[in-house]
């Protein structure tokens, strides 16, 4: 169980709390500070040391790190949990880093969730956006530049494959190329539930969880997210589910329930795992399927459907390695060789996450230019 207190965590992991307090501790306490760092752009940090101590845990395999810490299979697969977040193998170098930067944001802040669900979130930023004489369009598909009204500067919330047909022959050969070597993720595979009432879990104390990540070992997860990139499924699909009803009752009608669960499968996958997601679900909450009144699938191709940025289902804006992690989708970041036009969307750093910074940056790289 991750809890915001760091004790109380460590005390859910038996023999391994004490290697999660030593791993998290430090960390937890400095979240403010150390987020300031990871979510932002390439440059040297304000607390260097922090950062360098935290880089030597995160730049490794998540299994590497799991393996080196814990001991027990509950504390690796806590962590594997939390590293398969990253839609990678865990076996590549930053899935560490993803699972750390995690765990240090529920010490620090805890894991929220809209009330009345996300699409508040949206609601309240378009309401903030009018309030400065702004206006949000929408039903228009913008498919070249030639539709856009004059303007000093256009930031693009749009993958390279989008900016790329956008802005079509503008761009110079180079980074055009570079734009289409931009490589996407795998994809994911979503159920959305209504339900008679609340998940009857196994263990009583995933009933005090907003999300929950069902695997059964580090090993198990592990396959689970080899497989999509070898053009596979797993038999046993980490899910991560999320039951937000139980703590915000606008999100149901009196006395029932929703939830929501995903896994990860091949990028463009058109298969049907729904069958393996329930079962999952099945396996850790015996009763489950009764309990459903039905059921909403949208698997890669639907999510491409919906938003053409996610491109075969990846819902992160391109695969998180190494080599686009720090330069997304290139070294120029936000900016792009056409004057007043940027990129500010999940392909550009910090990545995916629901913190807004990728398009904070690119307003700031914007406004640096025409200061």
């Amino acid at each position: 169980m991750l809890y915001k207190s760091v004790d109380e965590t460590a005390a859910t992991l038996g023999p391994d709390g004490k290697s999660y307090r030593t791993l998290i501790g430090g960390f937890a306490a400095r979240g403010h500070e150390l987020f300031q760092e990871a979510l932002a752009p390439v440059h040297f940090p304000r607390h260097p040391f922090l950062f360098a101590r935290f880089g030597l845990s995160g730049l490794r395999p998540a299994t590497s790190l799991a393996r080196a810490h814990f001991r027990t299979e509950r504390g690796q697969a806590f962590l594997a949990g939390l590293a398969a977040h990253s839609m990678l193998p865990l076996e590549k170098l930053t899935t560490s880093a993803v699972a750390l930067v995690l765990a240090i944001a529920a010490h620090a802040e805890g894991w929220p969730f809209a009330r009345g669900g996300s699409q508040q979130l949206a609601a309240a930023l378009i309401k903030h956006l009018e309030s400065l004489g702004g206006k949000v369009i929408t039903q228009r598909n913008v498919e070249s530049l030639d539709q856009l009204p004059p303007a000093r500067a256009m930031l693009f919330d749009v993958t390279p494959r989008q900016l790329a047909k956008i802005a079509g022959a503008r761009l110079p050969g180079g980074y055009r190329r570079k734009l289409e070597r931009y490589r996407y993720g795998v994809g994911a595979y979503k159920i959305d539930w209504a339900l008679h009432q609340p998940i009857p879990w196994q263990v009583a104390e995933c009933a005090q969880a907003g999300t929950v990540h069902l695997g059964q070992s580090l090993e198990e997860i592990g396959e689970s997210e080899r497989a999509p990139w070898r053009g596979e499924t797993s038999p046993r699909p980490y899910v991560l589910l999320t039951q937000p009803s139980l703590f915000d009752s606008t999100r149901a009608p009196g006395g029932k329930h929703t939830a929501w669960g995903y896994c990860h499968v091949p990028n463009g996958f058109r298969g049907d795992v729904t069958e393996a997601i329930e079962k999952q679900v099945e396996r850790f909450a015996p009763g489950f399927r009764d309990c459903i009144v039905a059921r909403s699938v949208m698997g890669p191709t639907e999510f491409e459907q919906h938003n053409p940025n996610l491109i075969g289902g990846d819902i992160g804006g391109g695969a998180a390695f190494l080599s686009q992690l720090f330069l997304r989708p290139t070294a120029s970041l936000y900016r792009t060789p056409l004057k007043g036009i940027y990129l500010c969307s999940a392909s550009t750093p910090p990545g995916p996450g629901v913190h807004g910074m990728c398009g904070y940056f690119a307003a700031e790289a914007a406004l640096k230019e025409f200061s």
